[in-house]
């Protein structure tokens, strides 16, 4: 699919119907088809393949060539069927317009052309779109550590503040699932920040070429934002992982009750069991066996000897 938008009073609006693709200032491919590609090339501006944007080492994804630069980033977003994923995102930056390549769906790109007249860049140049954009993306990577927070501060209250009435295993085991989608959730954000970083940076040095310098104010700000985000991320790191060792270590607490409640009642029937061997024994001359009072004196020394254990036990507080 291609999305293309031209600016007017202000704000950024789709392309009507048979109106040349010349006079977009930002032109986004989501999976582009063949034609869409060609309809691109036509402008000057070549289309890389998923192929191309995946093998690309990350220290060459920034680079200038004909008068373009090209920067590739990675985003979380959606999949083509709406699970969660990472994938890159090419911005080809033009004179005359900018180009996005992307083949899953980071939702900035579905909200900023409603609200490219708020941001505050504006939308009138294909720079200022890219760093309206980037706003937006910056801002909703905002939204998802914050969401990261919400979720371990849950998981970190069913791990400590068990809720009374549940299953504490099945609790802890949701927990431990929940710390780990976190993680994954937070590796793929920290990436992002790195990659978008990067990108600024790397746009921020043109910039001396704009003559520009409220731009170079938006990029210096866009630069404090990401770095403030990558210090939060790593805060993120260090919960995730205090939640996932307090998890394992309830979990090993729950299974130290249930072994030590196994092995005191294994204590517990080892002197009757020793007893009854004894007297199970074939030997011929084994007194207590022709007496009426054997069978009952064997019962009650098996007795005591389990209660006596018991009562050890309780004593040394093993109990």
């Amino acid at each position: 699919m291609m999305f293309a938008y031209r600016p007017r009073a202000g704000r950024l609006f789709p392309l009507e119907s048979g109106q040349p693709l010349t006079e977009a200032v930002w032109v986004d491919l989501y999976r582009p088809m063949p034609a869409q590609v060609a309809a691109v090339a036509a402008l000057g501006v070549a289309v890389p393949t998923l192929a191309d944007m995946e093998e690309i080492e990350i220290s060459n994804r920034l680079y200038r060539e004909n008068g373009l630069e090209v920067m590739t980033v990675v985003l979380p977003g959606l999949s083509e069927s709406r699970s969660p994923t990472s994938g890159p995102v090419t911005f080809i930056l033009a004179p005359e317009r900018l180009v996005t390549v992307r083949h899953h769906a980071p939702r900035p790109f579905e909200t900023y052309p409603e609200r490219a007249d708020k941001s505050g860049p504006g939308c009138d140049r294909p720079d200022r779109v890219f760093l309206g954009l980037m706003e937006d993306i910056i801002g909703r990577l905002a939204d998802l550590l914050e969401g990261v927070g919400r979720s371990l501060d849950a998981v970190a209250g069913s791990v400590y503040r068990p809720a009374p009435g549940k299953d504490r295993a099945q609790v802890l085991q949701a927990a431990l699932e929940q710390a780990g989608q976190e993680g994954e959730l937070l590796s793929r954000l920290r990436l992002a920040l790195l990659t978008l970083e990067r990108a600024v940076s790397f746009f921020g040095q043109g910039l001396a070429d704009r003559g520009d310098a409220a731009l170079r104010a938006l990029v210096k700000g866009l630069m404090r934002d990401l770095q403030a985000l990558e210090v939060h991320a790593d805060f993120l790191g260090q919960r995730v992982a205090l939640a996932t060792d307090a998890t394992l270590g309830m979990i090993n607490l729950a299974q130290n009750v249930t072994v030590r409640i196994v092995s005191v009642v294994a204590a517990l029937f080892l002197p009757p069991t020793l007893i009854a061997s004894v007297y199970g024994m074939n030997f011929a001359h084994m007194p207590e066996l022709a007496q009426p009072w054997g069978y009952p004196a064997a019962l009650a020394l098996m007795l005591a000897s389990a209660v006596g254990t018991w009562a050890f036990f309780k004593w040394k507080r093993w109990l």
